[in-house]
């Protein structure tokens, strides 16, 4: 125990506390390193019964909500009451022109006076008595059309009347200027200013051939001429201005149909 603390040989004490000083150090040293290395290599986890280490996941993004405005079907300027879609068509030859508005029929006669042309076409025309029935209301869908919003000043608006048979079997429906009677009324004041009953110059009965699912399409361009029941011989004066005109067609037993139009400014 002695030699411990006070070294034994012939060189000076103090240089053998500083190799033993050095000694201990480097013995620290290696210890500390010992222990770095157990500890570094336990924190590893074990793979054994588990899947290896994977990142996190990555979190989903939620898209915003979708936009709540209704999608545009149809273009503005009117709807039918009636709505409705029939599908097919079966037979039937194209229907001829019709003169005044009235929708056409193979003979061509007129209808009210100052209106345009009239043309029709899907359902072909028979007469008004043949063994084939005639639709009723309940079999029918039908809708009336602009065929443009907004009119210029040099533009006849152009109309089309749509009857459809959703019923399973063939039939004749009655589109004349009398039975399915179309109306023109100035928006801001609620007048009509032209009808297709107002002075017809042919039968006021036109009868078309409807198939079963099938469907008949009349064509009709207003000149934006007045008409009035009780000036056949000299109907009004004038044409219609720059305004909002909404068309009506009505027929007995049916819903009124419904649509508008613009004429617009020079």
């Amino acid at each position: 125990m002695g030699s411990l603390r006070n070294p034994v040989g012939p060189l000076p004490s103090s240089i053998y506390w500083r190799r033993r000083a050095v000694l201990a150090s480097v013995v620290a040293l290696l210890a500390l390193l010992a222990v770095w290395t157990v500890s570094s290599g336990g924190g590893k986890s074990s793979t054994n019964g588990k899947g290896q280490d994977h990142p996190d996941p990555i979190t989903s993004i939620t898209p915003g909500p979708a936009g709540t405005g209704p999608a545009i079907s149809q273009a503005p300027g009117g709807r039918p009451e009636s709505g409705g879609s029939g599908t097919g068509s079966e037979g039937g030859g194209s229907a001829g022109t019709g003169k005044n508005g009235e929708p056409g029929s193979g003979t061509g006669t007129g209808g009210a006076a100052g209106a345009g042309s009239g043309t029709g076409g899907g359902g072909a025309p028979v007469p008004a008595d043949p063994a084939l029935p005639t639709c009723a209301p309940t079999a029918l869908q039908w809708e009336v059309k602009s065929v443009k919003n907004e009119y210029e000043a040099n533009e006849k608006p152009r109309l089309e009347l749509v009857a459809r048979n959703i019923a399973g079997t063939t039939c004749k429906v009655d589109l004349g200027p009398k039975q399915a009677v179309l109306t023109i009324l100035q928006a801001t004041s609620g007048k009509a200013v032209w009808s297709s009953a107002d002075c017809p110059t042919g039968p006021g009965s036109a009868f078309y051939r409807l198939p079963a699912q099938g469907e008949t399409k009349q064509s009709l361009e207003w000149d934006r001429k007045f008409s009035a029941a009780d000036q056949c011989q000299a109907p009004p004066a004038g044409a219609a201005g720059p305004d909002t005109y909404v068309v009506e067609v009505k027929s007995p037993g049916m819903p009124v149909a419904r649509t508008s139009f613009v004429l617009k400014q020079d």
